[in-house]
């Protein structure tokens, strides 16, 4: 269980972020929420899990992209709770298009969020962690980091860094009694997947379970792993099995 422990979500108010904040409050974490422009949706959801588990909950604005900005909202979380015990890394967003077609910008802002955006509060928290002698990070990176997905050479290519960086951080943080691991989800029933559900889509009939997944099965996944102090490096699928 996560009582007493402060988690700080990045990109945590809306999608499989949401979830995530949910279900860490559940357990009894006091959660930090770290938004881009859903202020409306963070500041709601921070008032329904202090309604519903009795947890402290504050939203933050932050570029995850901006180094100082993360830098910034982090010694700011650490003021207002006083600690922060898990990191979940999992602010993003997509670009799509064909390689041939993508515009350097697209590939430059999406690397820049779902990629330098986990280092820059990796980075920032790792102080906090060795202080503490101790801390659990999460990183959201996906199966398409994996297998690959083409219209997404952007996106495939920044969560394929994620979980490169996973693996470093773990190896060196792990003799400090730091973890860190990723959750690769497959394709989950978000807004960001909206248009694909009810299509005759090639990947959807590729689940050998025969469905998308559900926010809270990814949510699930990270509270799993932000508990468990003798797994580290690992990357965890939450696909149906599209990955195998």
């Amino acid at each position: 269980m996560l009582k007493g422990k402060t988690a700080l979500i990045t990109g945590g108010a809306r999608g499989i972020g949401a979830a995530i904040t949910a279900a860490l409050a559940a357990q009894g974490a006091n959660v930090a929420v770290i938004y881009t422009g859903s202020q409306e949706k963070a500041e709601a959801l921070c008032a329904q899990c202090a309604q519903d588990h009795g947890v402290q909950a504050q939203a933050y604005q932050c570029d995850v992209a901006d180094f100082a900005a993360a830098k910034a909202v982090v010694a700011q979380v650490k003021k207002d709770f006083g600690a922060v015990d898990v990191l979940v890394n999992n602010a993003g967003i997509t670009q799509d298009g064909l390689l041939a077609m993508m515009k350097e910008e697209s590939f430059d802002r999406v690397l820049d969020v779902d990629l330098k955006g986990a280092f820059n509060f990796i980075r920032h928290c790792t102080p906090l962690f060795l202080r503490q002698k101790g801390g659990a990070i999460v990183n959201i990176t996906s199966v398409s980091g994996m297998i690959g997905n083409p219209g997404q050479a952007n996106y495939s290519a920044a969560k394929a860094g994620l979980i490169g960086l996973t693996k470093a951080v773990a190896k060196e943080l792990a003799p400090k009694g730091i973890t860190c691991n990723a959750v690769a989800p497959g394709f989950i029933a978000t807004d960001m997947t909206r248009d694909l559900a009810g299509q005759d889509n090639a990947l959807l009939a590729a689940i050998p379970l025969g469905r998308m997944g559900q926010p809270q099965e990814v949510a699930q996944a990270v509270a799993f792993l932000a508990t468990a102090p003798y797994i580290t490096g690992e990357v965890l699928r939450v696909d149906g099995g599209i990955a195998m």
